[in-house]
């Protein structure tokens, strides 16, 4: 699964030992502007097994810009919940062994937005 490939939930559960817990829109992480940029996603997948999980991801330090005064975007955020509640924050690219009950959180980055807000 990757951040730019929706793989459908059933699939990715029929295919690995995995629950996807949380696929929401990422409400409010687009830039503002004229037309605001867009909304990234929020993905929550539960491991049933002890597996390794490896993420290869973008702007989780510097934010998507905005254009011709647009504001810039959300930072992405990944982020491991182990079983005992346990968290740890990881980098745009990681290698991280998870056990049955971890969670693997991907926060995607919101659009840089376009234009002026009108009214400013």
């Amino acid at each position: 699964m990757t951040n730019t490939r929706l793989t459908d939930p059933e699939v990715l559960e029929w295919r690995f030992p995995v629950l996807l817990r949380d696929f929401r829109i990422r409400r409010g992480s687009g830039g503002a502007g004229r037309h605001r940029g867009g909304d990234g996603v929020v993905r929550t997948i539960e491991f049933r097994e002890p597996m390794t999980a490896a993420i290869l991801s973008g702007h989780r330090r510097i934010p998507p810009f905005g254009l011709a005064g647009g504001q810039a975007g959300c930072c992405g955020e990944n982020r491991v919940v182990r079983r005992d509640g346990t968290v740890n924050l990881l980098p745009a690219t990681a290698r991280v062994e998870m056990q049955p009950g971890d969670r693997f959180i991907i926060e995607t980055p919101g659009g840089g937005g376009w234009g002026e807000e009108i009214g400013r």
